[in-house]
């Protein structure tokens, strides 16, 4: 079966760099051979570059970002503790539920969608929690949640963060903000296909590790066995190794680029997007001063749709007649708002005016 080429604009997963696509042409490797442990300890290494730590334990987890959200909370969190989640968005409220699974009693500070979490709101929710989880970049909405106050003031609580949708495209500061548990997903700002969620974990959270986790696939006491050190490695299970060398190749482009300069990048299409959008006259729907560059959601115009085109259909015509994809609205905000990415690889000023430009065409009619 023949294949579209999209430009894939939608919340994720855009484009993949063409060096990451190489990558998966090469040779598979045995996961216990020693040319494949060099590569995945660089590409360990790599990720703590990318993530700003020096925690040993950095790893990219066998499956997407909600692996990693999964890993984080089943490693740390036993039935009868506390965590305080932050939530103005859909993976807020997952993180909640996965939380709630792992037998924590949940408290959740709750904002408007397409606001920003007040952080003295989460130091303020309980007095002793066990941990504080924020998403740092909430992709049901576009919003980015302040960090580093909260770690500057947890104590010794544990502070999680999603860094789903911002690892890659906006500044991620694990040491600097205190954060102890980390994770992220391959598809979005890192310009890899979905597969992998890079994790982090402080040493102060490794030390918390539970016994017992509820996942034996997600149990941190094994996969650091594998993952980490310098002798020989305890097998666990079987790791995706194309997958690897693909995040490896994704991390060496957005290295190669530097950081600071990939940032500048995303920040400079996120806002020549939003100013285009709103020069149509399109309202947007995340609190400024927190809006995201990688992820703009914008208000449907629906007295502005075409005869016979709701919001689904705009998006279907984007994608049959221009190849390019957008997401819709999710929870409450189904129908109502658009997601537009521009990640990794599609994080590039022409994508921008392609989509601009078909916006304008469609709704012309």
């Amino acid at each position: 079966m023949a294949h579209s080429e999209r430009i894939l604009m939608g919340p994720g997963p855009g484009n993949p760099y063409p060096e990451v696509i190489e990558a998966f042409g090469r040779p598979v490797l045995g996961h216990l051979d020693p040319e494949f442990i060099a590569l995945l300890d660089e590409t360990n290494e790599r990720l703590r570059r990318v993530f700003r730590t020096d925690n040993p334990l950095t790893f990219p987890v066998s499956g997407t970002g909600s692996a990693g959200m999964e890993t984080a909370f089943v490693n740390v969190v036993e039935p009868g503790d506390t965590v305080v989640v932050g939530v103005n968005g859909v993976f807020g409220s997952r993180m909640c539920d996965v939380a709630a699974r792992a037998g924590a009693d949940v408290v959740a500070v709750e904002a408007p969608w397409g606001t920003a979490i007040d952080p003295q709101q989460l130091l303020d929710a309980h007095p002793d929690p066990k941990l504080i989880a924020v998403v740092h970049a909430e992709t049901s909405t576009g919003v980015r949640n302040d960090v580093a106050e909260i770690g500057a003031a947890k104590g010794d609580r544990l502070l999680l963060l999603d860094c789903v949708t911002s690892l890659g495209g906006i500044p991620v500061e694990l040491d600097a903000w205190g954060v102890d548990l980390a994770y992220s997903g391959t598809q979005k700002c890192l310009g890899v296909p979905p597969g992998l969620s890079p994790l982090s974990v402080s040493p102060a959270a490794v030390e918390r590790i539970v016994d017992r986790p509820q996942s034996w696939y997600l149990d941190l006491n094994m996969i650091a066995n594998y993952v980490t050190g310098g002798g020989a490695r305890a097998y666990h299970h079987t790791a995706p190794i194309s997958m690897i060398y693909a995040l490896h190749a994704g991390l060496g482009v957005l290295l190669d680029e530097g950081l600071d300069a990939a940032h500048a990048r995303h920040q400079a299409c996120g806002e020549r997007l939003q100013a285009g959008l709103v020069g149509m006259g399109f309202e947007l729907f995340a609190q400024q001063g927190h809006r995201l560059p990688e992820l703009t959601t914008v208000v449907v115009p629906t007295d502005r749709l075409p005869a016979g085109l709701d919001e689904a259909g705009v998006r279907r015509t984007l994608l049959d007649r221009y190849d390019i994809e957008i997401g819709g609205g999710l929870g409450a905000f189904a129908g109502k708002v658009w997601r537009v990415g521009c990640m990794g690889h599609t994080a590039r000023e022409r994508n921008v005016t392609l989509l601009l430009g078909a916006l304008a065409e469609i709704l012309e009619g």
